[in-house]
């Protein structure tokens, strides 16, 4: 029978092992993971979880006897040093050597590291983790001062949760605004007005220079006070595995539709992986969400099993900010126009991204029907009238058949 080694716990490793059994797998399932908890969801960490209103039990993907009653072994606290792919084995830190037939790799991604002085100290805080969001927690509440290094979303999510939980934040970000990187300008002056008005001061074009007792020191020499400091300045695949066993990589683990790496008997999913993205014409790109580990698990158990690879979806996200819950699909790839349905200031509203007459990506905020709608054109690669999209007196649905 078939063995199949996965390494890697979270949320990616997880639902692969528990696919492959629903898949009709018999093979012996070896799940190893670096942390001690059993795979549990990370983005409730930046919300729900500290502000106290989930706790483990809420963020296990599965009861943790789900894995010995479908003969799925889990061993935890282990981590793989070296694959072996002549041997078909996988060398852990304890010495364990073990075989496998087919290796899935889902390892995930690490926080990329500032290199200013200070960056070493050990009361920095970082977001990826169950033990990070312990940390982080410990440090919250009222009286108390974050500073947030880097204006993305886990970081605007960490603010707004410290906001709710009494304390005082500053979100720090070296662009010219927050969300640069990952969102529109419209987006991205939505969500700095709205933290603003919660209490948290934000502070763009700032260069963080050194980290120091008491606080982040910038480039036009302010101390920006705080009790304790998050830095969420983007993250890194964490492909040395792959690369140190010969495995193709760019931006992570290179691989194709079906999940498989340039190794025809090892597969790479989640966070680490290069991957092609065919509603976006096949292009590569590396996706850090939960509904792209899951969709890649599902291709990774389908090749494995000799099932039909599963339909194609399209790239989506979400991020839930005080009461705002933002929800994208696609990607603004070869975007050239924008159209924004809504009202922004009443905090709902969908800014659509077209290249030519056709929808790239959303960006909907309070908006699920805009969302819904708008994923499926992009699925179906139909062209839309904008006067209609932009028209909110004309629904979302008649926009969507309107030219189907």
């Amino acid at each position: 029978m078939t063995k199949v080694l996965i390494i890697g716990a979270g949320h990616a490793g997880g639902t692969v092992a528990a696919l492959l059994r629903q898949y009709g797998h018999e093979g012996p399932i070896v799940l190893a993971g670096e942390e001690p908890a059993a795979p549990y969801q990370r983005p409730p960490l930046s919300k729900a979880w500290l502000k106290g209103e989930a706790d483990l039990e809420a963020l296990l993907l599965r009861p943790e006897a789900f894995y010995a009653e479908h003969e799925i072994e889990l061993r935890m606290g282990l981590t793989a040093t070296a694959i072996d792919t002549a041997a078909k084995t996988v060398t852990f830190a304890d010495g364990i050597v073990e075989p496998y037939d087919a290796l899935i790799l889902a390892t995930g991604s690490t926080a990329r590291k500032l290199a200013i002085p200070g960056a070493d100290r050990p009361d920095l805080l970082e977001l990826r983790t169950l033990t990070d969001a312990e940390r982080l927690k410990a440090a919250l509440g009222p009286g108390r001062r974050l500073a947030v290094v880097g204006g993305g979303y886990v970081g605007l999510e960490a603010a707004a949760s410290a906001r709710a939980l009494g304390a005082e934040a500053v979100v720090i970000e070296r662009m010219d605004r927050v969300l640069a990187r990952v969102a529109s300008e419209t987006l991205s002056a939505f969500f700095t007005a709205h933290h603003r008005a919660r209490g948290v001061e934000v502070l763009t074009s700032a260069e963080v220079v050194a980290f120091e007792d008491g606080g982040v020191r910038l480039g036009d020499g302010r101390l920006v006070e705080a009790d304790a400091v998050l830095v969420g300045v983007g993250a890194l695949a964490c492909d040395g595995l792959a690369r140190a066993a010969g495995l193709a990589c760019e931006n992570g683990v290179v691989v194709d539709e079906a999940a498989r790496t340039s190794d025809p008997a090892i597969w790479a999913i989640g966070d680490m992986t290069f991957r092609p993205i065919p509603a976006h014409g096949g292009r590569r790109h590396r996706l850090e969400s939960d509904p792209n580990a899951l969709e890649q698990a599902k291709q990774a158990a389908a090749a494995i099993t000799g099932r039909a690879a599963p339909t194609p979806e399209v790239p989506w996200f979400w991020s839930d900010q005080y009461e705002v819950k933002l929800q994208i699909a696609g990607l603004p790839d070869g975007a050239d126009r924008q159209v924004v349905r809504g009202d922004i200031e009443a905090g709902a509203f969908a800014v659509f991204h077209l290249a030519g007459d056709r929808i790239v990506c959303v960006e909907a905020v309070n908006a699920p029907a805009e969302f819904m709608a708008g994923r499926q054109m992009i699925s179906r690669g139909q062209a839309v009238d904008t006067a209609k999209l932009a028209d909110r007196s004309v629904s979302m649905k008649e926009v969507a058949v309107a030219q189907a």
